[in-house]
């Protein structure tokens, strides 16, 4: 029987593709590099830190990972704090509304930055709901390291048997597999070719999804 509930946040939670895509091409072209479709779909599910220093690596850049870091953020808060494209993914809000009313624990698992995490929450009014929010850039790997999910299920206060993550990425379900937790896979309209083969359920709809089908799932 499931008493918790794991989230990832970008592709699960929110919709942060048109901020993050906006705010990423300014930044690489700033960088004056090229970061093919390729490239950018193995970043997904990956902690801003990482992503810097895998930039670092292939693009031999020279600016220190702090600088570079600060830098994508100003780009990226630029672009978040100017859209009108943001959005919550659909029916998402719902689910957690539901099983936050029911008793369900929640916690967020994500690799986005504190500062990003924190600004989504307040944007969408999504605080009250969870238990406790988990940043990838506490961590030394990202997703698909299990790290950040170990961690998550801790801080439920229940076992890994009870608990199960909704992820949408290649990465991030990579990760739940190795924590050994029940992942159901998201895929939606923005996916951008992540891979949910490796989820023990998958779905396309958060409609698909509610306290009592969760509750009785594993």
């Amino acid at each position: 029987m499931v008493n918790a509930v794991i989230f990832d946040m970008d592709g699960v939670v929110v919709n942060t593709e048109p901020v993050g895509l906006e705010a990423n091409q300014k930044f690489y072209k700033e960088l004056g590099i090229e970061v093919t479709d390729e490239i950018y779909s193995d970043f997904i599910g990956n902690s801003d830190k990482n992503i810097i220093q895998k930039l670092r690596s292939r693009f031999n850049l020279e600016q220190s990972e702090e600088v570079l870091l600060e830098e994508s953020y100003k780009y990226y808060f630029d672009a978040f704090d100017t859209s009108d494209e943001l959005e919550l993914i659909p029916g998402v809000k719902d689910l957690i509304i539901d099983l936050y009313n029911n008793g369900m624990t929640l916690v967020l698992a994500s690799s986005a930055a504190k500062r990003k995490i924190e600004a989504v929450f307040t944007r969408f009014d999504l605080h009250q709901y969870f238990k406790t929010k988990i940043s990838g850039e506490d961590f030394e790997y990202s997703k698909p390291n299990p790290a950040i999910f170990d961690e998550a299920v801790k801080q439920t206060g229940f076992p890994k048997e009870e608990c199960i993550i909704i992820e949408d990425s290649t990465n991030g379900i990579k990760a739940a597999t190795g924590a050994g937790v029940f992942c159901i896979g998201y895929k939606g309209e923005h996916s951008m070719g992540q891979d949910t083969s490796l989820a023990n359920k998958v779905i396309t709809d958060f409609k698909q999804l509610d306290y009592k089908t969760i509750k009785n799932l594993i």
